[in-house]
């Protein structure tokens, strides 16, 4: 039987590290967002603001793109009522408020590394709550691994790791991972487009209103910083609308083989993008992420039938 555009290997293999190169242009990007708008490591309100307007933004634009291409209003169904509001919590609301937090308190490096490790959580997560993998003795070495290697990362200054830095950045990939497994329920039922971008924009308003009551302010009026910001709403609207769309067709194995390739763009865009070169290719972080990527690629290896 002829394969659908979308479950042919060729194009999982492009779209899938097309999605890895925008998620790892995402931890320079944000840093410059809040040096470009004064936005202190301290200033939580408006860097949850700073966040919100991404992604309600991207939701926007999900939705307007999804409508023209599908030459149709994108409208949410019956079903979809109730899986928006639960996406909009963990990919979201609930992912990017731990994540945006965690990342004003650490470097870009640290940052990328620790979001390579949604791919173990999802795994674990896919395989014993939802039970779409098969969890055996090589996928749990390969989480070892890839936890190993944050260690290794951060052996030197273990003293330092706060849970507002490291912590955060790790709490807001037990989101992801969650927020993947279900996608791959949801997708079932419901467009993965239409899905994404009204909880895209139903988590956005929900972070730009708690960061607008805690007091938090942005001024729009810096040509660069506005840049920056609808590059993100960008990543987002075509990553995860992407990375969706891949979950709705592929095994969550195969898809997530491809998540080691975001830590190792993350770090070296950092590395040349926020003046963080010493501590991208320090011994520690290349063997950090060479143990991270090992482990990626031994939980995600696809099986021989």
């Amino acid at each position: 039987m002829q394969k659908t555009f979308w479950k042919r290997r060729s194009v999982l293999i492009l779209t899938a590290i097309f999605c890895c190169a925008l998620w790892g242009s995402a931890v320079p990007f944000i840093k410059t967002g809040y040096q470009l708008f004064s936005i202190s490591a301290s200033d939580t309100p408006s860097i949850l603001l700073f966040a919100g307007l991404r992604f309600t933004c991207s939701g926007i634009l999900v939705l307007l793109i999804g409508s023209l291409i599908q030459k149709r209003l994108l409208l949410p169904t019956r079903t979809a009522v109730r899986s928006i509001p639960v996406l909009a919590f963990f990919q979201t609301a609930g992912q990017y408020f731990f994540y945006y937090i965690g990342l004003a308190h650490t470097s870009g490096v640290n940052g990328s590394i620790i979001s390579g490790t949604s791919a173990f959580f999802a795994l674990l997560i896919a395989s014993l709550l939802f039970h779409y993998e098969r969890l055996d003795l090589r996928k749990v070495i390969g989480c070892l691994l890839g936890f190993f290697g944050i260690l290794i990362m951060n052996i030197q200054d273990l003293q330092s790791i706060s849970g507002l830095g490291d912590g955060f950045v790790l709490i807001s990939q037990i989101c992801s991972a969650l927020s993947a497994a279900f996608i791959k329920k949801f997708t079932k039922t419901d467009d993965a487009v239409m899905l994404s971008g009204y909880q895209f924009f139903l988590g956005g308003i929900v972070l730009v209103l708690i960061g607008s009551c805690m007091g938090g302010h942005l001024t729009l009026t810096n040509i660069a910083g506005i840049g920056v910001l609808l590059h993100l709403a960008f990543v987002s609207a075509c990553a995860y609308t992407l990375w969706g769309i891949l979950l709705s067709n592929h095994p969550v194995s195969q898809v997530g083989i491809f998540s080691c390739l975001i830590p190792v763009m993350g770090v070296l865009l950092s590395a040349f993008m926020l003046q963080e070169t010493q501590q991208a290719f320090s011994f520690s972080s290349l063997i950090s992420l060479l143990l991270i990527v090992w482990g990626v690629g031994l939980v995600n290896a696809r099986e021989e039938n």
